[in-house]
């Protein structure tokens, strides 16, 4: 069974930093592109972030760009990402998903998902 199960959520002050951990199991990593979402309160999922399996090349949504790292390592079957710089507005509950589309933002896109860690920034 395919699973991925996200870490390191919790509560930080706006301007810090927190980094989220996402561990896969039951799919070839290496071939899947792996994804970030978000979801607040009375919103649509977000797309936060993405990095394909072939050219290893991040991209990334508009409201995160500059101030979040998604990277991989397709060995440990794990992908994170770095949050720095950190506003009340990133406060959602944030998702890891993944897909073999190659640079895939849509909800629909995805696969499989996890089950979200909670990331809250305080003013």
């Amino acid at each position: 069974q395919v699973q991925l199960v996200e870490s390191g959520g919790g509560l930080v002050q706006a301007g810090g930093s927190l980094r989220l951990s996402c561990a896969a199991s039951g799919l070839t990593f290496e071939t899947y592109t792996l994804g970030w979402f978000r979801q607040a309160p009375g919103k649509e999922r977000e797309f936060v972030a993405g990095v394909s399996w072939r050219g290893r090349i991040p991209y990334y949504g508009d409201s995160v760009r500059d101030r979040f790292t998604i990277s991989r390592d397709n060995a440990a079957n794990t992908v994170t990402l770095q949050m720095n710089t950190l506003k009340p507005e990133d406060t959602a509950v944030y998702y890891c998903a993944a897909t073999l589309d190659i640079r895939a933002i849509k909800v629909y896109d995805y696969n499989y998902w996890g089950q979200g860690t909670q990331v809250t920034v305080s003013s």
